[in-house]
């Protein structure tokens, strides 16, 4: 018997893979990866347990929902019931070709008030198209018998009635099963994120169709909306200054201070002479420039390069353009 587990790499995967694998069942776990959530973490879980993984990518249709959630968003730009639906929906399609015969998960009744509520469960569920095969060990005793479970393949009286949002049961299950290292249950996908959530929601309202490389530039820097279909990046490190150069294209338009150390600038979209002059002011204020004091910068595009002078100003003057 093989069943295929949607795992996190948190506590809480990690538990109902041991759950499942205690019943004598192979289990294969499954990570959907996106921009929004890498696979790092999974990757280690998975080896501490001795759980083979495949990791998925999941961008194009997950973008997809994430513009257009059918149950809409949590406190930011996460669609945490449409994108567990999408996942289960992809391990439920992966079924025949694993040679497994049922899904489960981690997911913990009420943990998550919004996603995680019985109602959100089942519509998770449904939404899937695979309901009746998708288990939830860890929360099973408060849950609609499913499939495996009135077929026997599964033994109902050796799951659990965890509910709630304490971690104490999952940590002394922990101790029971000898797993002593696992990540923290926090910072897994940047949606739930109210900063990278703001640069996304302005993304997309510029554009309906950003690439993968807009989607990893609201990673790094500094944002600033400074014109309508205008936007500065400015590095706030060498790290980010390095990652901003390697994620730029001939056709954008780098800026950097010459006569002071500052950061590395990137402006993505239209540009007119006076948003390329905003652009270079800003760009000299984030530099060593005091308030005041003008600095050389330089202009590189398509392979050209100009230079000119900027006044650095108090960065309290361009709030009103940051994300």
């Amino acid at each position: 018997m093989k069943a295929l587990a949607v795992f996190s790499g948190g506590l809480d995967s990690m538990l109902a893979v041991k759950l499942i694998v205690a019943q004598g069942i192979n289990a294969l776990g499954l990570f959907f990866e996106t921009p929004f959530f890498t696979s790092g973490k999974a990757r280690k879980s998975a080896a501490s347990i001795n759980l083979p993984l495949k990791v998925i990518d999941l961008t194009e249709p997950h973008l997809e929902v994430v513009k257009n959630p059918k149950h809409g968003y949590g406190e930011n730009m996460n669609p945490c019931i449409d994108c567990h639906a999408l996942m289960l929906k992809k391990a439920g399609d992966m079924l025949q070709e694993e040679g497994a015969r049922f899904i489960f998960t981690g997911e913990v009744l009420g943990q998550r008030p919004m996603s995680q509520n019985k109602k959100a469960l089942l519509t998770v569920a449904a939404q899937s198209g695979y309901g009746n095969l998708i288990l939830r060990p860890l929360s099973a005793k408060r849950l609609p018998v499913t499939l495996p479970e009135e077929m026997g393949w599964v033994r109902r009286e050796e799951l659990l009635d965890i509910s709630g949002r304490s971690r104490k049961p999952q940590m002394a299950l922990a101790e029971t099963f000898g797993i002593r290292e696992y990540p923290s249950p926090a910072g897994g996908c940047l949606l739930t994120d109210q900063i990278f959530s703001k640069r996304l929601k302005d993304l997309l309202s510029s554009r309906s169709d950003p690439d993968l490389r807009e989607i990893e530039l609201l990673k790094v820097g500094r944002h600033f909306r400074i014109g309508s279909r205008t936007k500065l990046v400015v590095g706030r490190n060498k790290q980010e200054n390095e990652v901003l150069l390697s994620l730029s294209k001939d056709s954008d338009l780098m800026l950097k201070t010459v006569t002071v150390p500052g950061p590395t600038a990137l402006v993505l979209g239209d540009l007119s002479p006076q948003l390329e002059g905003l652009a270079a002011v800003i760009t000299a204020s984030y530099s060593d420039a005091k308030d005041g004091e003008s600095a050389e910068v330089s202009f590189s595009r398509e392979g050209t390069v100009k230079h000119g002078m900027a006044k650095g100003t108090d960065k309290k003057s361009f709030r009103a353009y940051m994300i």
